[in-house]
């Protein structure tokens, strides 16, 4: 019993340093991504990325789940799964041409309101009073951000509220993959089936890349694929409900990018209605994990 309580710990510690560091390395891979959108079209910044990020996921899956990550006993849930999450790295990267990267990203973070609405029409899950009014103030804070009506609204606002529902989508559609499929089988697929989608979508836009731009296509897959496999070993050293509360710290790397790079400081009402939307999904995070 004494081990126990001395691992465990620790091993949430583990946990919590690689869930930081992922998201760390996913908000370097925006800011590259937002530079990026300047020159070239979202749908071709995500074949190429795809494309660079496909073989270090593949050494990955097969380095740690063996062979048998390559195997798929339902790879049509994994194409939609891909159609999905296109949809959502499109709709993120043309919120980020027109947005500030702590803006875009604190819309991103609407993503669990949605993920209580759906599993509640789709899924048919008994979600609680408390979850509904949880949701209900997190979309407050997103209005507080977009502010509709106003004179700095800006319909490009709802590109990343688009990419927050398509997100929660892929999360939903994981109750497709086979329980008998390892993470990192389900990390492989996704990464394909992004390449293949994006790859049929991008001959329609592509231009010519400067050579000066290589190595920012290079960092952007380097990133983006650290990010979800520390992300993806985060989840499998503790539970999700002790390391999900740490993706917030998205918004203190955005809104320090932001600034860094492009000197871009939200104002007083973006902060605000970023703390809504935090409070109300940390309560949904401690809220489920009682129910558990």
């Amino acid at each position: 019993m004494r081990a126990l309580t001395e691992i465990a710990p620790s091993r949430s510690v583990g946990g919590i340093v690689l869930m930081c560091a992922g998201i760390a390395c996913l908000s370097v891979n925006d800011a590259i991504a937002k530079t990026l959108t300047d020159s070239y079209a979202p749908v071709q910044i995500l074949f190429i990325r795809n494309a660079i990020a496909l073989l270090p996921a593949l050494l990955i899956a097969v380095s740690i789940g063996g062979k048998a990550a390559l195997w798929s006993y339902r790879p049509m849930a994994h194409l939609v799964r891909g159609i999905i999450w296109t949809c959502a790295a499109i709709m993120f990267f043309l919120g980020l041409r027109h947005l500030g990267l702590a803006e875009a990203t604190t819309l991103v973070f609407a993503a669990p309101i949605f993920i209580i609405a759906l599993s509640s029409i789709l899924l048919k899950e008994h979600v609680g009073w408390r979850r509904w009014l949880a949701a209900v103030v997190g979309f407050i804070g997103v209005l507080v951000v977009v502010r509709p009506g106003s004179a700095t609204f800006q319909l490009v606002a709802l590109f990343p509220v688009g990419t927050a529902l398509f997100y929660a989508l892929l999360m939903i559609g994981s109750r497709w993959v086979d329980p008998r499929e390892s993470t990192w089988t389900v990390m492989l697929y996704l990464v394909g089936a992004g390449a293949l989608i994006s790859g049929i979508l991008s001959p329609f836009y592509w231009v010519a890349i400067r050579p000066e731009d290589i190595w920012l296509f290079i960092w952007i897959a380097l990133f983006g694929t650290a990010g979800m496999t520390l992300i993806t070993q985060a989840f499998r050293f503790t539970s999700a409900s002790v390391v999900a509360q740490f993706e917030y710290t998205g918004l203190l790397w955005a809104t320090l990018l932001g600034w860094l790079f492009w000197r871009d400081v939200p104002d007083l009402t973006t902060f605000v209605g970023a703390g809504i939307i935090v409070i109300s999904g940390l309560f949904i995070i401690f809220r489920e994990r009682q129910l558990k």
